[in-house]
């Protein structure tokens, strides 16, 4: 990961957090984007804690404006973005089909869908400028799943469309999903609020799974399981 330009969407809390602090090291520069100023600043503190450095970004993913903004700050001061680790989401309540808020499905379509869109329109052409540009989504299947409607219908969507783009950008950049295991994060808790989060797998761990298996060459439209 030496000499390597970072980006981690979604990265002040859970995996998004723990992955970013593990990617970090001497040479690898990680730009940090969040909501939260406060799990950004404690992010900046883990990765200079691991020698390495961070660049914070503030902003909300459904930002278009902030977005583009972001990226043209990037390729003045980079020139490129040789990975890009996509953990940013939103987690609707759980709740039947027929009841779905349309708040709710309208904020997860924004986060989970439209703002990865906006995402892939900003990154594509910084990973292509990289000498092996590449961009990890991270999924979580729930489809069928009693309750997960909104979130699972979303997160499909963004699936799909990440799949879609790897076809397409195959010969530029590598783009993969990456699937981690059951953690106990706050978004699972959201879910399943009494379950024995003892018995899940630690974030540390599932990041340090990730950065091993980056070892590796990965395949554009790759699953990696975690």
């Amino acid at each position: 990961m030496s000499s390597r330009i970072i980006l981690v969407t979604g990265a002040s809390r859970g995996f998004g957090f723990a992955a970013a602090r593990a990617l970090a090291g001497q040479g690898t520069h990680v730009i940090a984007l969040a909501r939260t100023v406060g799990g950004l600043e404690e992010l900046d503190d883990a990765i200079r804690a691991r020698g390495g450095e961070a660049t914070l970004v503030p902003l909300d993913v459904t930002d278009d404006a902030g977005l583009a903004r972001m990226g043209a700050a990037i390729h003045g001061r980079w020139g490129r973005v040789d990975l890009w680790l996509h953990t940013a989401v939103s987690a609707p309540p759980l709740s039947p089909a027929e009841h779905i808020p349309t708040k709710d499905f309208e904020k997860a379509l924004a986060v989970n869908v439209r703002a990865f869109q906006q995402l892939v329109r900003v990154v594509d052409p910084l990973l292509r400028l990289a000498p092996a540009g590449m961009a990890l989504v991270a999924g979580d299947d729930r489809a069928g799943e009693k309750f997960h409607g909104a979130y699972a219908a979303t997160k499909a969507a963004q699936s799909a469309l990440a799949r879609a783009w790897a076809a397409e950008a195959a010969r530029r950049i590598t783009v993969a999903g990456v699937v981690p295991p059951p953690m106990p994060t706050a978004l699972r808790a959201r879910f399943y609020p009494g379950e024995d989060r003892a018995r899940l797998t630690p974030i540390d761990e599932a990041a340090a799974r990730l950065v091993a298996r980056l070892a590796e060459p990965v395949r554009p439209g790759e699953q990696i399981v975690l």
